[in-house]
């Protein structure tokens, strides 16, 4: 054991156990997703090298209990095998979580499993002052919970009424759940308050008329915790309809975090300790987003 480098094992994705000479190995994930046939050689695994069983990860992710150090070069074997490998800990971005999204849920605003990819493929691993967790959501069930990310992104729904084709049935009135709508039947009249809008596409997906139009986009949240310190998130910006947009703020909050955080310091306590509008401006400073900047809610 005197020979090992534990926190070098830990980044990469090996983690010490109680037990001497064993280690949980975490794999790497990408928005809770396997193959089938990778959950098969990860079994054979489990049987040959662990104690027959696997343990899930509240983030999505896999790890493989009790694994002996001296088989470890034999275990990232069989795992490249499967196209598989082991995933990371310590102070960098983590395993990047997400729900099923549009592609098969019928309240999803986004392709969150697309996102997560790109995401993952963008920063997974990068070295940070502390750790960094991304989750993605696709629409207000917030079943990902995006608050209590580092960044959280949620799917949204930026909706826009058309008068002509309305039957003024009040049916988005009824399913909005902000009271954002109003519907007058009699004088065939309706009220929407954008300011009291979450975005979260009802009323387009309810309407038998089509008279709510718009367009999908993002919600992204920053500081949030859960763990030793529960925070909730902040949206730093309104809805952000261009995904090459996003990806402008992230890399902004990923820049400041490196350039403004102490070691050691997580991302909420940083924004606590300088301030949420240095981020903000950080963000507003991108002139992709410039459009966006009046309806900034920090």
């Amino acid at each position: 054991m005197e020979n090992l480098d534990i926190n070098t094992l830990k980044k990469g994705g090996f983690m010490r156990q109680i037990q001497k000479g064993c280690f949980s190995v975490r794999l790497r994930t990408v928005a809770g997703e396997i193959k089938a046939e990778q959950l098969l050689k990860i079994s054979e695994i489990a049987q040959e090298f662990g104690h027959g069983y696997i343990h899930l990860t509240a983030r999505q992710g896999i790890e493989i209990p009790f694994i002996h150090q001296n088989d470890f070069a034999a275990v990232k074997r069989k795992l490249a095998e499967a196209g598989l490998e082991p995933g990371v800990c310590g102070p960098r971005v983590r395993t990047v979580t997400a729900c099923q999204g549009d592609a098969i849920c019928p309240s999803g605003l986004i392709d969150t499993t697309a996102l997560a990819k790109e995401l993952d493929a963008r920063y997974f691993g990068l070295d940070l002052p502390h750790k960094l967790k991304f989750g993605v959501t696709g629409c207000a069930h917030n079943c990902l919970k995006a608050e209590e990310n580092d960044v959280g992104i949620r799917g949204g729904f930026r909706p826009c009424w058309l008068e002509e084709p309305c039957s003024f049935c009040s049916l988005c009135e009824q399913v909005c759940p902000a009271k954002a709508i109003a519907v007058d039947k009699k004088r065939r009249r309706l009220s929407f308050r954008e300011d009291a809008c979450t975005y979260c596409g009802k009323c387009a997906k309810s309407c038998p008329t089509g008279a709510w139009q718009g367009n999908s986009g993002y919600l992204v949240f920053v500081g949030g915790l859960f763990g030793n310190r529960t925070a909730i998130g902040r949206q730093v910006l309104p809805i952000i309809s261009d995904q090459d947009k996003l990806f402008q703020v992230i890399d902004s909050v990923i820049k400041f975090y490196e350039q403004t955080a102490k070691p050691g310091e997580r991302l909420r306590a940083t924004l606590e300790r300088v301030g949420w509008d240095v981020l903000q401006e950080a963000c507003q400073d991108d002139e992709v987003i410039a459009g966006d900047r009046e309806q900034a809610v920090i």
